[in-house]
């Protein structure tokens, strides 16, 4: 977002986060609520222009919506959107797609109060690389043709008793309405807003064998000396590197696995 609406998305996310302060705040009957306003959004276009028409006042959005989902919503969330519709957008789908962002955050906070957040991160993780690894799964729950409550039955199929709520709730919010992103783009946009939640960066990490828990500890702790900002790590099995660490966080890949080493080897005896 650029200009008014990274202005008055940067005011929401303060709104959000002085929400999750306060203890009596439901952050998840916030998140479906905010999730169903978006749903409401992306099907009227006309409601979008209303509500981001910088010809009318604040206030006057404000009232509007307020009368609109009156009796709908709770009212936390009618002050948080209240707060946003104030606010000026640059354009009617930064509106949209920043109530959905505050929306996952509003799920993503009430897993850090659980301390299920790191849990959260790895099941989304997981979840994206069974779909990448199984097209007619990817196909079913990507198909437009295919009932949304279908997907949500083979979510639910697929993550009972191996995934927390918090989880199964986001990626099928995800394969009902993915809002023009696919797949795998919405798995890490989730990825990437909790790991913002903490503060922290993401490494996706290859290795021959699962590493233990103090080669992670160390792993972990190395790269966030290096980055200056803690790292969480996403573990990928790949027998093919041999032996060593691929770590590849951002733009940045360091690869120290036999593989490489090997090829960059035979490329040299051939020169």
């Amino acid at each position: 977002m650029q200009g008014a609406s990274r202005e008055s998305l940067a005011a929401a996310r303060e709104r959000l986060d002085a929400l999750a302060t306060a203890t009596g705040t439901d952050m998840v009957q916030l998140a479906q609520e905010l999730d169903s306003v978006v749903i409401l959004l992306d099907q009227t276009v006309s409601l979008r222009r209303v509500l981001t028409d910088s010809t009318r006042s604040g206030e006057a959005r404000a009232a509007f919506l307020a009368q609109l989902l009156s009796g709908q919503i709770s009212g936390t969330t009618a002050d948080l959107l209240g707060g946003l519709v104030r606010t000026r957008w640059s354009s009617p789908r930064d509106l949209v797609d920043a109530i959905d962002e505050l929306s996952v955050s509003a799920e993503l906070i009430a897993a850090e109060r659980d301390g299920k957040l790191d849990d959260l991160e790895d099941e989304l993780f997981r979840f994206g690389r069974i779909v990448m690894g199984e097209r007619e799964l990817r196909s079913a729950l990507t198909d437009p043709s295919v009932a949304n409550v279908r997907k949500a039955e083979l979510v639910s199929g697929l993550l009972d008793g191996r995934a927390q709520p918090v989880t199964r709730r986001l990626i099928t919010r995800l394969v009902a309405h993915p809002r023009s992103r696919n797949l795998e783009h919405g798995l890490e946009s989730y990825a990437r807003l909790a790991a913002d939640r903490r503060r922290r960066m993401v490494a996706l990490v290859t290795v021959a064998v699962p590493l233990t828990e103090e080669q992670r500890t160390r792993l972990a702790a190395a790269l966030g000396r290096m980055y200056g900002r803690e790292v969480h790590l996403n573990v990928e099995i790949d027998a093919d590197v041999i032996g060593g660490v691929r770590v590849e966080i951002g733009d940045d890949v360091i690869d120290g696995t036999v593989t490489t080493r090997l090829e960059e080897a035979g490329r040299r005896l051939a020169g």
